[in-house]
């Protein structure tokens, strides 16, 4: 190891650790929130930056400074404008202030959304909270480079050179005790694909210590199972010390040619090292380390062992280290300084707008003049304003003010108008897609019929359809639980593993949560994969990575980073406990920021995939799972076809109520919209199509102004889906306004459906439910016409 190199990852490690003390600082100070540091981590960061390469990706967690500053990615500057939380990307480039400190990204999207050129710069993931939450995801990224190894039709000169990236993973010790760490590790071992699982174990998890996490409090020990050997493919397992820094370099260099070259997963379980400041700032270890370890951690600190190896290796002077950390204190306190200065003065600037229109206001009002001005002397004390001062003060004083009509007052409703608009974005931009890749641009195509067009069991129709899209797109593949060999339990891909080849219709192991991160990893790294779930009950196995990962990803990286992945799934009228579920509601409110899906029929779920694979935006498409032996007519325009995104169709015309519905559900309420016609009532039937989102063009709002009633029936439990499409229509589209009769559900029972045909019929609705709640909604509007009944 060479002088100048050793020097320079020293002076990274003096100025993380320095950024880690004063950052502390800054939140006992109340600048800012909350901090989670990475000191104690230093040195084997160092290491794997060292062997990190170009197109490479990292999976980490919230104590990787070190290594994002040694492969220049993350700046003093960058540190602490993520613990102010500065709202500006610039500032803050891993989040834009939307994380709290510690959670670092690189930008794989330019502002604009389109692909950065992923093979010239290093990649890191976006992180997030939750613990071993990184491990589904860095599953994919690693199968990417796989993918583009082995199918030559996927290479894209943006995404992978042949296919060499290695997938990089940090944890610390204490989260390898969640199922996550094991899923994945398992998964990555039968796959055999290019990830160094590094895990950082400084023998606790907060205050509880290692004997009380891990057997043989080793992860190491435990995993040996997992050890490669000759007869079996495995795992390549290093165990080294977090403050050895000639054995980490070794170590990282040796595992990233293994698992580079050979596509071999490699786990470094680094040992013995510390957390000089604790977990967090919300506490102090010395309320739980004795005082052994405490003394044992200061003299075993990695930064001081690199110190005394680089003296003795005599690679530097003591006057020349000591010169070195004045230089880095004096460095990192400046960059602080700025870095508060650039969050500052723009928020300052602000109150000065509002306080000069203030005092205009406080020239020109008539009455209560001393509440404004006691609003006004409030935020001018504020020594360090935040924009939520800012904007309810001009919110309370519009209170005193808002019935005036001077000209200061218009000057304040226009200035705050334009304030909470501009200040929002900063907070709620990029959900999802905001660009012309938003699938809900793209144009519907219907499917095109003829005279010869065969009527054909459901399935065959997503089969061909899926058949024309791997022709199509040769960078879309797909996966899961019995997907590859028989084409699916229903068969909806019947074949096509013996046409594409295994690795672009595969199977899978029993394991959803990383199915799930198989897609996520492997859509940010260009491919477009459709990650299936074998029925819409088992998505919950991987909610927590759909809803924490996969939701938030374009969101808390201010739209640089993006995953267009595809679940499919299968779900709605079955009949048993575990394979009908319709646990829509629980979809809608942990997975804003994906697109929900629910095609009445195979035709309109091909035409989804059709449409989702021609934008970039993830989704969850559910196919009805009652619905692969109906007949339909199979189009002649098949992969071309495409089912609009957000757009309600309705399927049958009427007058008298607008009932609304989507899935297998439909069916249901569509022949109970004939029963009714028996009876006098003319019923408009509307298929929602997409939940998520939801009837952009509020077509059943226009709807109710010619039924001026409304029903909407669903198979989740009560106050689920049925809630949030009455508060999309009700609220969201003013459709009250329209209404003679009271807006009504028909939901499921509340508990899961009972197995059997009856235990269907009584736990969800049925055509015979469909007609009296509609006939009973009727009868109050006109009992003599409509007379009850029972």
């Amino acid at each position: 190891m060479s002088r100048n190199n050793t020097l320079k990852d020293y002076k990274i490690a003096l100025i993380s650790r320095e950024c880690s003390v004063l950052g502390r600082a800054e939140v006992h100070s109340g600048k800012a929130k909350f901090g989670i540091f990475g000191d104690g981590k230093e040195v084997p960061q160092l290491a794997m930056a060292r062997a990190f390469k170009d197109g490479d990706f990292r999976s980490g967690y919230y104590r990787d400074q070190t290594f994002m500053m040694a492969i220049g990615a993350f700046s003093v500057e960058n540190f602490f404008a993520g613990l102010y939380a500065h709202a500006d990307i610039e500032a803050d480039p891993t989040s834009a202030g939307r994380q709290m400190g510690g959670h670092f990204s690189t930008h794989s999207l330019d502002e604009n959304g389109n692909w950065n050129n992923l093979t010239k710069q290093k990649n890191s993931s976006s992180d997030i909270s939750c613990t071993a939450g990184q491990m589904p995801r860095l599953l994919g990224l690693a199968q990417a480079s796989k993918i583009y190894r082995e199918v030559p039709e996927t290479r894209n000169s943006l995404f992978s050179n042949n296919g060499n990236e290695v997938a990089w993973g940090t944890i610390g010790n204490a989260s390898t005790s969640e199922g996550h760490f094991f899923e994945t590790i398992n998964a990555a071992g039968v796959m055999q694909v290019p990830m160094v699982m590094c895990v950082w174990d400084d023998a606790y998890g907060i205050s509880v210590p290692a004997k009380y996490q891990t057997t043989k409090e080793s992860i190491s020990e435990i995993l040996k199972g997992f050890q490669r050997d000759k007869n079996h493919d495995g795992f390549e397992i290093f165990v080294v010390n977090g403050w050895d820094y000639p054995a980490l370099i070794e170590t990282f260099e040796k595992a990233g040619k293994i698992a580079r070259e050979n596509h071999i997963p490699v786990l470094i379980h680094v040992t013995e090292l510390t957390q000089p400041q604790g977990h967090s700032t919300s506490g102090s270890h010395e309320r739980y380390k004795s005082k052994e370890r405490l003394a044992w951690e200061k003299e075993f600190d990695c930064n001081r062992k690199m110190r005394e190896w680089i003296l003795e290796s005599k690679l530097a002077t003591e006057q020349e280290l000591l010169d070195l950390e004045a230089q880095v204190k004096k460095e990192v306190l400046e960059g602080k300084k700025r870095a508060w200065q650039a969050y500052t003065l723009p928020i300052k600037n602000e109150r000065n707008t509002l306080v000069k229109i203030i005092d205009d206001i406080c020239s020109q009002a008539n009455n209560n003049l001393h509440e404004i001005k006691t609003i006004r002397d409030n935020l001018v004390s504020i020594s360090y304003p935040i924009r939520k001062d800012i904007v309810s003060a001009g919110r309370k004083i519009l209170r005193y003010v808002g019935a005036e009509n001077n000209s200061a007052v218009v000057s304040l409703k226009k200035w705050l108008a334009v304030y909470m608009a501009e200040t929002q974005v900063r907070y709620s931009k990029y959900l999802y897609t905001e660009n012309e890749q938003n699938p809900v641009f793209i144009k519907e195509v219907p499917p095109v019929f003829t005279e010869n067009s065969q009527q054909v069991d459901g399935r065959v129709v997503l089969r061909e359809n899926f058949d024309a899209l791997f022709a199509k797109y040769p960078n879309v593949l797909i996966f899961g639980e019995d997907t590859g060999a028989i084409g699916d339990v229903n068969q909806g891909l019947e074949g096509l593993q013996k046409k594409y080849g295994e690795s672009r219709v595969a199977d899978v192991g029993i394991r959803e949560t990383t199915i799930i991160g198989q897609g996520i990893g492997m859509a940010m790294r260009g491919l477009r994969p459709i990650a299936e779930i074998q029925y819409l009950d088992y998505i919950l196995y991987g909610l927590q990575t759909l809803s924490d990962d996969l939701a938030s990803l374009h969101y808390r990286t201010f739209g640089r980073q993006t995953a267009p992945m595809i679940i499919r799934t299968r779900g709605h009228r079955l009949e048993g406990i575990w394979h009908s579920g319709s646990p829509m509601g629980t979809l809608l409110h942990t997975l804003r920021g994906v697109y929900i899906l629910t095609p009445r029929n195979m035709t309109k779920a091909a035409g989804f995939y059709n449409t989702l694979l021609e934008g970039n935006q993830p989704a969850v498409v559910i196919e009805c799972l009652n619905g692969y032996r109906l007949k339909e007519e199979l189009p002649s325009n098949l992969g071309e076809f495409k089912t609009p995104i957000g757009v309600v169709e309705t399927i049958k015309e009427g007058e008298d109520i607008t009932l609304v519905s989507y899935g297998s559900t439909l069916r249901i309420v569509s022949q109970a919209a004939e029963e009714l016609e028996r009876f006098g009532i003319n019923a408009e039937v509307i298929d929602v199509q997409s939940l998520l989102p939801f009837d952009l063009q509020y077509n059943i709002v226009k709807s109710l102004i010619k039924t001026n009633r409304l029903l909407v029936i669903d198979e989740d439990v009560s106050g689920g889906a049925s809630a949030y499409i009455l508060q999309k229509i009700l609220e969201e589209q003013n459709g009250y306004r329209y209404l003679d009769s009271a807006p009504q559900t028909l939901t499921a029972k509340d508990h899961r459906p009972a197995y059997g045909t009856d235990g269907d019929y009584f736990s969800k609705p049925n055509i015979d439910d469909v007609f009296e709640k509609v006939y009973d909604i009727m009868h109050e509007s006109n009992p003599v016409k409509y007379p009850k009944f029972r």
